[in-house]
């Protein structure tokens, strides 16, 4: 059975340069279905107002199909936050790419700490999760992305890719198109 992608932008959406539009995209040439959602005020979001309509793009993704998320930056702690609140699983996999310090507090996006670092509820929210880091992200130290890390799930750090956007150059990205493309396995790191 073919895997849908739900892809979660960030504080200020992705842009059409961004990797993640390159990825819908290219998950779309390759005929997959692919959600897309752009969450409501996104230069100032609301943490409830997202998971609300986190929910209701997850309502309309076909629930017998395999699901991968890819979340980036506020997306990341959006993923969070929901899989804390549910508490029940939703999806085969997550990869949560450069996901913000817990420790500062975006003054555009204060609803959304703390951020809930809690190994058990992503361990049901997705049979598989990984963390995506850069060793030298703006928004996350590598020190804070220990925090991260010390849930015990998978993680893995790339060097100097900044924040992993359009402004660190990534609009086509390769390694993340492997990683969805490689469905019927484990994530690799």
């Amino acid at each position: 059975m073919q895997n849908h992608f739900l892809i979660i932008h960030g504080l200020n959406g992705s842009g059409h340069d961004h990797w993640q539009t390159w990825l819908v995209q290219e998950l779309t040439a390759r005929n997959y279905d692919v959600s897309y959602p752009v969450f409501s005020n996104f230069h100032s979001p609301k943490k409830d107002k997202w998971i609300g309509e986190l929910a209701s793009a997850l309502d309309a993704i076909p629930k017998n199909r395999p699901l991968t998320v890819i979340t980036h930056s506020l997306g990341c702690i959006l993923w969070l936050h929901y899989a804390a609140k549910l508490n029940k699983s939703i999806a085969d996999r997550a990869i949560l790419v450069a996901p913000p310090s817990p420790r500062v507090i975006l003054a555009e996006a204060k609803s959304f700490f703390p951020v809930p670092l809690d190994k058990r509820p992503l361990t049901i929210a997705a049979n598989q999760t990984l963390f995506v880091h850069s060793s030298n992200d703006p928004y996350c130290s590598l020190e804070d992305s220990l925090l991260y890390k010390n849930i015990g799930l998978p993680s893995i750090t790339f060097p100097n890719m900044g924040h992993i956007n359009t402004g660190s150059g990534h609009g086509k990205w390769p390694w993340i198109l492997e990683q969805c493309l490689e469905e019927k396995k484990a994530i690799t790191v």
